[in-house]
């Protein structure tokens, strides 16, 4: 069965364009012109991932509130922002939001087939991990990456997919350094320097959220980052 992707652009040209595209590429395509359609149909069946822009019309910030909608009915939706809109305060908006990821319209068609592709393949291997690494355990940390779970002292950490494989790819070696290109490596996915801070910074949120003493992820500076031994 195809993957089926929400789209949500309010330019109806744009907004054929890519649903074309998606579709050559395999995929099944709901496409929305508005915030309030979008809401109206996603809460009666979520897609397998949404594409949203930032400015849905008059609604200048609209692809904000739904992206919320989105996240709060779903930690492990992935949600993509495709947007004209490429401000830092934009992007680090969207990914505080609860966006995986944040591109801009400039970006190749290939470029967003490739970004969409890698979370999909986050979400596959989820289902395929070998059963001995089902659940990994460091101190009061446990990720189960069968159920893409998330735990710390037992307590439910609602991770994203792209912020659980980066956790996972940090806790399998405590205390070495990594880099962006090591996190884009062992995770399996496509990410730019800007916006692995500012997911870092929402996984630390998180942690947080559960326990305020949380300080498991250490900011190694002009290097990465490092999951704390012990």
């Amino acid at each position: 069965m195809s993957r089926r992707i929400a789209l949500i652009e309010d330019d109806p040209t744009i907004r054929q364009n890519y649903t074309d595209a998606l579709k050559r590429a395999g995929y099944d395509v709901a496409a929305f012109g508005d915030r309030p359609s979008a809401s109206r149909s996603l809460a009666t069946r979520l897609p397998d991932l949404a594409i949203i822009d930032v400015g849905l019309g008059a609604d200048i910030d609209g692809g904000f509130a739904l992206c919320r909608e989105l996240r709060a009915a779903s930690a492990q939706l992935p949600i993509v922002f495709l947007s004209a809109r490429d401000s830092d305060f934009d992007v680090v908006s969207g990914l505080r939001l609860g966006a995986d990821d944040y591109l801009t319209k400039d970006v190749s068609l290939p470029h967003l087939l490739a970004r969409i592709a890698a979370l999909f393949r986050r979400v596959d291997a989820g289902a395929v991990s070998p059963a001995a690494e089902d659940v990994l355990h460091r101190g009061r940390l446990a990720l189960d990456s069968r159920r893409m779970v998330a735990t710390w002292s037992e307590k439910p950490v609602e991770l994203t997919v792209t912020e659980f494989w980066m956790v996972h790819s940090l806790a399998k070696h405590p205390g070495h350094v990594k880099d962006r290109d090591q996190l884009m490596r062992d995770a399996e996915m496509v990410v730019d320097d800007g916006t692995i801070t500012s997911h870092i910074k929402r996984i630390r949120k998180k942690f947080l959220a559960v326990d305020t003493a949380f300080d498991g992820i250490d900011t190694v500076y002009g290097m990465g980052y490092r999951w704390k031994e012990g």
